[in-house]
């Protein structure tokens, strides 16, 4: 990103955004291939719409996955549970469509190559403590905060269905100040004003108080920072019945907010193997220790490989000009220390565990929880020691 003064923005969905049912649904079906069958294969993709969710794509196991009584526990655990919705989770249609993985696939993976070819992409920032950047962090906080509300029924006229949206103001290159937060919510119609359109006032200032306030650190906010609440006026229909969902649709929720690249791949619903998802989390782990070392304070690093081979064909890495070393010496450090092999990364990372459910909100990355491993600096003295 650049140095000097500018307004980025990132945001982030609530569990309940159509998009993310399909992630968590998708990742559902994985953790229990998993839970079975650590040597299963999966790509697992899912599609709601208005009464219906279609799970489909390639799984290979000798796991039995109960397809309807997973999605519908799912679709409950998520919140789903009210007729108000208009997407229940003990009477939507299910339909089952998933097939076996090719077995040309097949032959390059089970001798330790790459599931796939493609690049992938990780990042690492000391703008915050989590090594993340400040804006998607902060979008974070406040889906966190609208499900945390609605379940603890702080706000119970909040729906499963939510977005939210952040601005920072940056000077020198540095977050100074929240300048826009934006809060999209699914609420029920007891809010609304007379007319019919609107949420009442009463009802904003509860949702900037009980969720924005609750959140931002007050440092950030100042008497200009913006705060819109459902700007359309009211947001009633919601979920599965308003808006189509896939899975792999929320890709730059899943990663940095869009203040790093992207390799493109989607995460959730495939295994391991897949590196569109391990090797993104190799890269953040690299990217994450370059950082915690000091011997940068930004880090972007990708990865590329081809289907069936074992070592990446490429590394690059990216400081923004503050690194302490040349990056050629980075890279030399990350060959030597770092297995970046689909098997390597299983191994290092601890990826054949039931832990992809939680990952399927609130974004892979700048998690506190012991389950995301990637998320770990235990190389950065090494590094730091050696450079």
């Amino acid at each position: 990103m650049p140095g000097g003064n500018f307004l980025f923005t990132s945001e982030s969905v609530t569990e309940g955004h159509p998009d993310k049912l399909c992630d968590r649904i998708s990742d559902g079906v994985l953790d229990e291939v998993i839970r079975q069958d650590k040597r299963g294969r999966v790509a697992c993709e899912t599609f709601v719409t208005a009464g219906l969710v279609i799970v489909g794509g390639e799984i290979t196991t000798t796991a039995y996955v109960d397809i309807h009584q997973l999605v519908r526990r799912i679709v409950k655990q998520i919140g789903y549970t009210k007729s108000s919705y208009g997407f229940m989770y003990d009477s939507c249609a299910i339909l089952n469509a998933i097939g076996s993985q090719s077995t040309d696939i097949a032959q390059g993976v089970n001798i330790g190559g790459a599931g796939d070819q493609g690049l992938m992409s990780g990042y690492a920032t000391k703008e915050t403590k989590e090594l993340m950047p400040m804006p998607i962090m902060l979008a974070h906080r406040l889906t966190r905060r609208l499900a945390e509300v609605r379940r603890k029924k702080i706000l119970p006229y909040l729906g499963p269905d939510g977005k939210s949206q952040v601005t920072l103001e940056y000077r020198g290159g540095r977050p100074h100040r929240v300048d826009c937060i934006v809060i999209a919510t699914q609420h029920t119609e007891d809010i609304l004003n007379k007319s019919g359109k609107k949420i009442t006032r009463r009802a904003v200032e509860e949702i900037i108080d009980k969720v924005a306030l609750a959140v931002i650190p007050a440092g950030m906010i100042d008497r200009k920072t913006r705060f819109l609440v459902n700007p359309t006026g009211k947001f009633v229909i919601g979920g599965p019945q308003s808006d189509t969902g896939m899975t792999g649709r929320k890709i730059i929720v899943d990663t940095y907010g869009g203040m790093a690249s992207h390799g493109g791949g989607a995460f959730s619903g495939k295994d391991p193997t897949k590196v569109d998802r391990s090797a993104s989390y190799m890269a953040r782990y690299i990217a994450k220790n370059v950082v915690a070392s000091g011997l940068a304070e930004k880090c972007n690093v990708q990865l590329a490989y081809a289907i069936g081979v074992k070592q990446p064909v490429s590394l690059m890495v990216f400081t923004s000009q503050t690194a302490k070393i040349p990056e050629s010496r980075i890279i030399q450090l990350i060959k030597k220390h770092f297995d970046m092999t689909p098997r390597g990364i299983i191994k290092q990372l601890d990826l054949l565990r039931p832990i992809y459910g939680r990952t399927s909100a609130y974004g892979h990355f700048g998690r506190k929880e012991k389950a995301f491993t990637w998320e770990k600096t235990d190389m950065a003295k090494t590094l730091a020691r050696e450079a």
